[in-house]
């Protein structure tokens, strides 16, 4: 048993690491806070002076505002569905007995260590592109005319490479948790001639609930912060700004440093407010 000696000790040593990480966090979010108040124009004049909530308000009621929110949640939503379902199916692939399984899983997880920018300069040139991209031989190979994905369909391009980007993340957590399931569950509901869909319903899937609400979890808060693929692919045209997006554009396009700040602002709200709704949701699967 730790003694108070012993925790203070503990304390001590943690105490520059806890000040150090509390400083990285708090001193851009103050100058956040603090430049969303003021009218700031780096190359208009500099420094205009406090402007109250001003920025707020003209922030919000911009005619992108809305769309930005929409199109962030339909990312988010979109990546989720396709790498948690996705990501189920994969893990119970790769848990089965095969010839190279090392090598197989290895090359699933791959993906997920490519640089977002890579990666969305791949889908755009070589798979996504109108004339020599693979999907335009692939739909001439069928008689079809060929997709301007990043115009026609900008919204689930954006999706489809953000989810080859995260589909090994859930494929490696729901794969763990999957292989922490005792075969002695399954190997009864088998000899009591339970069919499979029966036995992925009423035993894996509700082992799995816990690995899926930390995929979805920690998968939020970073697709909420999406920047790279758009910047790379269509720069936020056709529907595909985000809310992210949005402030990049207030605060380096339009040189509007007080407005971005405002919109940062909203973009910690909104993450915190998604983040608590899923913590409430893992902590309940995790109570169970």
């Amino acid at each position: 048993m730790a003694t108070q000696h012993s925790r203070t000790a503990a304390r001590m040593m943690m105490a520059p690491a806890v000040i150090v990480l509390l400083g990285w966090m708090l001193v851009p979010l103050i100058m956040t806070l603090y430049f969303s108040f003021r009218q700031f124009l780096p190359l208009r004049g500099g420094d205009l002076g406090w402007v109250g909530f001003d920025n707020y308000v003209r922030f919000v009621t911009s005619s992108s505002f809305w769309p930005s929110i929409q199109a962030t949640l339909i990312i988010v939503g979109g990546v989720l569905i396709i790498t948690v379902v996705l990501g189920v199916i994969l893990a119970l692939l790769l848990d089965q007995p095969m010839w190279g399984q090392g090598i197989v899983r290895i090359l699933v997880i791959a993906p997920f260590f490519v640089m977002p920018t890579v990666s969305a300069l791949v889908w755009k040139n070589m798979f996504m592109d109108p004339v020599n991209g693979l999907l335009a031989h692939l739909w001439e190979f069928f008689g079809l005319a060929p997709v301007e994905w990043l115009s026609q369909a900008s919204l689930l391009s954006i999706v489809l490479i953000v989810s080859w980007e995260w589909l090994p993340f859930a494929t490696l957590i729901l794969l763990t948790a999957i292989q922490s399931l005792d075969s002695e569950q399954l190997e009864a509901a088998e000899m009591d001639g339970a069919p499979p869909p029966a036995r992925f319903t009423f035993i894996i899937l509700p082992h799995l609930a816990r690995a899926i609400t930390v995929v979805v979890l920690i998968q939020t808060i970073f697709l909420l912060s999406i920047f790279a693929e758009i910047f790379v692919t269509t720069q936020g045209s056709f529907g595909t700004r985000t809310l992210t997006y949005l402030i990049f554009q207030r605060v380096l396009e339009s040189q509007n440093v007080g407005l971005g700040s405002a919109g940062g602002i909203y973009a910690v709200i909104l993450a915190n407010i998604v983040a608590i709704f899923l913590m409430r949701i893992v902590g309940r699967n995790l109570d169970r």
